[in-house]
């Protein structure tokens, strides 16, 4: 990392011990998929904030072309500084303490072989201003999707947020099927899960403990459904079908998504956020 994170203002404490579960979160991630994938290994790349950047930080890429997974990316970012009237603009609180700011988060999306494994998405991430703020969530988008894949998932992500409140299942998949939503399409990104963002309860270690389970929720239950969907013959046709499913997947993330513009409202490395892009698309 370029400079190590201040210890005074937003950007000490609480980001830091994010950043450590974060980090340990995709380290077990890693191994999941290796194992699955059965040769692939991530490649492992690590970028800083160039010398004399008004931000600091940078982040810790890790990718995987392998049998299984035509395409995944795990990325852990960790960035500081004073952010600029744009990038304060994607920030709760970012007016309140000058535009200083702490973000660290962790990113995964994958992009399978087979047409029979969902595409899944998971995100969980810690902003400090004037206070702290967490978001995050985990949403399924299979090209042809089960009953059995549906519901398993969301079971394990109602289990989740059953630990935090008794409203918060509902709350979280409302938000998810609205947010990941195509307007121009008339259709969702699709089968949802949940998601949150700028959540500060005022318990910041209970909002932390929740978010914590969604991610421990997706490790426990993706790599089963990958494990169960992988070996189901398909066609040349039935891959098309998913080549034209992932170009929805590209339009929400580079018109939509919340991610990818704070990625390019404070400069970051556009591989670490455009990791998302599927490697072939069709439209």
């Amino acid at each position: 990392m370029d400079g190590a994170p201040p210890t005074d203002g937003p950007e000490a404490g609480f980001t830091a011990e994010a950043v450590k579960y974060y980090l340990d979160l995709q380290e077990r991630i890693l191994k999941a998929f290796e194992d699955i994938d059965g040769g692939g290994k991530f490649e492992r790349t690590d970028w800083t904030r160039e010398p004399g950047h008004r931000l600091k930080g940078g982040g810790y890429m890790r990718l995987i072309r392998g049998k299984v997974f035509e395409k995944a990316g795990v990325n852990v970012s960790h960035v500081w500084g004073t952010a600029s009237e744009q990038g304060m603009a994607q920030m709760p609180g970012a007016k309140e303490s000058g535009g200083r700011f702490a973000a660290c988060g962790i990113s995964l999306v994958t992009h399978m072989h087979s047409p029979y494994v969902p595409t899944v998405h998971m995100n969980l991430r810690c902003m400090a201003t004037s206070k702290m703020w967490l978001g995050g969530g985990a949403d399924l988008t299979p090209t042809f999707a089960f009953d059995e894949d549906t519901a398993d998932f969301h079971k394990i992500l109602k289990a989740a947020c059953d630990t935090y409140t008794p409203d918060a299942y509902a709350k979280y998949k409302r938000w998810c099927d609205e947010y990941f939503y195509l307007p121009h399409r008339r259709e969702p990104r699709g089968i949802g899960g949940v998601f949150f963002d700028d959540l500060n309860s005022g318990d910041i270690a209970a909002d932390f403990d929740f978010q914590k389970k969604i991610g421990e929720a997706f490790l426990e239950i993706y790599p089963k459904i990958v494990r169960r969907r992988m070996n189901t013959p398909y066609s040349d046709a039935e891959k098309d079908v998913q080549l034209y499913k992932r170009g929805r997947y590209v339009e929400f993330n580079l018109v939509y998504d919340r991610g990818t513009k704070f990625g390019f409202a404070t400069d970051a490395n556009p591989e670490a956020y455009l990791m998302s892009m599927p490697p072939v698309v069709k439209w």
